[in-house]
C-alpha cells in the first residue's frame, strides 16, 4: 500500500504520476521500466517516489491495481446499462463487446494489463495478477450467479469453470487485437472493435454447451 503521503497529494499530481507510471510500465514492463523516466514525465524528483511507495515493486503493484480498479468500475457501469431481458448468451456477447470498446478507448489501462500479464518475474507477476484477477472475479462472479438463479444456466453447470473461462477470455480479447502472436486460430490481431464482434459471437457460441442444456 502507498504511504499516507501519497494520499495527501492533490488529485492532479497523483493523476500525473499514475499516468506517467502507466505509460512507462505499460511500454517497458516492471523489469525495465524506469523510475527516472516516470519522475521526469511527472515533473517530480525521483526521490519523491520513495516518499509514496516503499520500493519499485510496491509502486508497480499499486499501478496495476489502480488500472484494474478503474476498468472494473467502468465495466460495472457499462454492464448495468445492458438489457437483462435478453438471453444469457446474447447478454454475454454484449458484455464482451462493451469490454472490447472500453479496452480500445483506454490504451494506458490496456498497456498495464499487458505488462502484468507478460511480466517475466514470477514473484512480481504472482503479486500483481493475484490482485488484478480479483477485480475480474468481483465483476464476473455475481453476474454469473444472478443468471444461474434466473435459470438461464443449466443447473448441472460448473459455475467455477464458467467463471474461469470468462476471465481467460476477457484477458484474451483485451490483448490479442493489440499484441502479436496471441491468437493464432481466430486472428484477432489488428482487428478494429467492429471487426472483433463476429469473433466474440463465435467465442460465446462455443461456450453454449457449458451453460445451455440442449
Amino acid at each position: 500500500m502507498p504511504t499516507s503521503t501519497w494520499f495527501r497529494l492533490n488529485v492532479a499530481k497523483r493523476e500525473r504520476i499514475l499516468n506517467a507510471a502507466m505509460r512507462e510500465f505499460g511500454e517497458h514492463g516492471f523489469s525495465t521500466g524506469s523510475l527516472n523516466a516516470i519522475a521526469r514525465e511527472a515533473e517530480i524528483a525521483k526521490g519523491s517516489l520513495f516518499q509514496y511507495f516503499t520500493d519499485k515493486q510496491e509502486f508497480f503493484a499499486y499501478v496495476c491495481d489502480e488500472a484494474s480498479r478503474r476498468m472494473r468500475e467502468a465495466m460495472e457501469r457499462r454492464v448495468a446499462a445492458l438489457d437483462f431481458d435478453q438471453s444469457f448468451e446474447e447478454w454475454l456477447v454484449d458484455v464482451f463487446c462493451e469490454w472490447t470498446e472500453h479496452i480500445a478507448e483506454h490504451p494506458l489501462e490496456r498497456a498495464i494489463t499487458a505488462a502484468s500479464f507478460f511480466e517475466l518475474d514470477n514473484t512480481v507477476r504472482g503479486l500483481v495478477r493475484e490482485t488484478t484477477n480479483q477485480h475480474y472475479l468481483l465483476t464476473i462472479d455475481p453476474l454469473i450467479a444472478m443468471w444461474s438463479e434466473r435459470g438461464e444456466i443449466r443447473p448441472d453447470a460448473d459455475i467455477q469453470v464458467i467463471s474461469t473461462l470468462a476471465v481467460m477470455l476477457f484477458q484474451h480479447v483485451a490483448l490479442a487485437p493489440y499484441y502479436d502472436g496471441l491468437d493464432p486460430v481466430l486472428g484477432l490481431h489488428g482487428r478494429t472493435v467492429e471487426e472483433q464482434r463476429p469473433v466474440i459471437r463465435q467465442l460465446v457460441a462455443g461456450l453454449r454447451p457449458l451453460f445451455y442444456a440442449d
